[in-house]
């Protein structure tokens, strides 16, 4: 017998595509090639178009001098990459204060029973209140607001209080997205917990709350990256010297914006790996379609 069975030495033989196969395969290699080239031509001419339209214009070359000097850039890079590495530790411990903080107003929000009406409504509207105010105006309250208490014991360092302000008003935020993954999980599986002898607070930690931590990453990740950004209004207190400030000291000092740019190439450094890290992530866990973004 012939075919696909085994030969004479005992091994099978291997299988090859057909004619019509071979030519599917061949015209999809050649309509990728295709997509790839037009992809890129019509990338090059738009950019190309756009520096062109940009390069060209009349006051290009002041706009160079004013804020891509080579120049300027070189000497202030070290006061703004100085000042930047504050705004990363600003960001770092902020974040890990408004993750579980968030936590701990949905799990307030989400209390059930009469005796912890007053938890909920103070939650409420801590939630209420710092998500409707705009995120510089906590900063100055914040900032300008605590050291005018003249409280014992309470810190005036800038960089402190401006990362308190970031805390509670991406807390509000978070507490959010906690909580809407709270809700997601199905009713039937703290049943499920309850019928196996489980307590409410076994049930939360246990059972509901890994899946719905799970379920918000993406959400929680995108708020990580607005932190990131937004901890540069820290300087608005005046004496954190982060990259903003020190790139608004150097600007004083030059009459150029380049600084300004430096500080927003650092910024972008730190974001753009986040927010890709945050757009993978969700496509790996289906709550993106492929070639969808955040």
């Amino acid at each position: 017998m012939s075919g696909s069975g085994p030969t004479a030495s005992g091994s099978t033989s291997s299988w090859t595509p057909s004619a019509r196969q071979v030519e599917r395969l061949a015209y999809r290699r050649a309509q990728a090639r295709r997509s790839v080239l037009i992809a890129v031509v019509s990338t090059v001419v738009i950019l190309g178009g756009l520096v062109a339209g940009v390069v060209s214009s009349p006051g290009w070359e002041r706009t160079r001098d004013t804020f891509f000097n080579w120049g300027v850039a070189r000497d202030s890079f070290g006061d703004v990459l100085r000042g930047f590495w504050i705004n990363v530790e600003v960001f770092t411990v902020s974040a890990v204060c408004m993750l579980t903080f968030g936590l701990l107003l949905a799990l307030a929000r989400t209390l059930k029973g009469p005796v912890f009406t007053p938890l909920r409504i103070v939650a409420t509207v801590y939630v209420d209140v710092f998500r409707g105010l705009p995120l510089i105006l906590v900063l100055l309250l914040v900032g300008f607001g605590v050291p005018g208490l003249r409280l014992q014991g309470v810190t005036n360092n800038p960089t402190v209080l401006g990362g308190l302000a970031l805390v509670l008003t991406y807390s509000a935020y978070c507490s959010e997205v906690f909580r809407a993954g709270i809700e997601s999980v199905h009713p039937s599986q703290r049943a499920a917990a309850r019928s196996l002898g489980l307590s409410s607070s076994a049930t939360m930690r246990f059972v509901v709350l890994p899946q719905a931590v799970r379920n918000v990453v993406p959400p929680l990740l995108n708020d990580i990256v607005a932190l990131t950004k937004d901890s540069g209004l820290i300087s608005i207190l005046g004496a954190a010297i982060d990259s903003v400030r020190a790139a608004q000291i150097a600007t004083a000092e030059t009459y150029n914006f380049t600084p300004y740019v430096v500080a927003g190439v650092l910024f972008l450094a730190l974001t753009i790996p986040l927010t890709r890290f945050t757009d993978a992530y969700s496509k790996r866990r289906g709550f993106l379609p492929m070639g969808g973004h955040l």
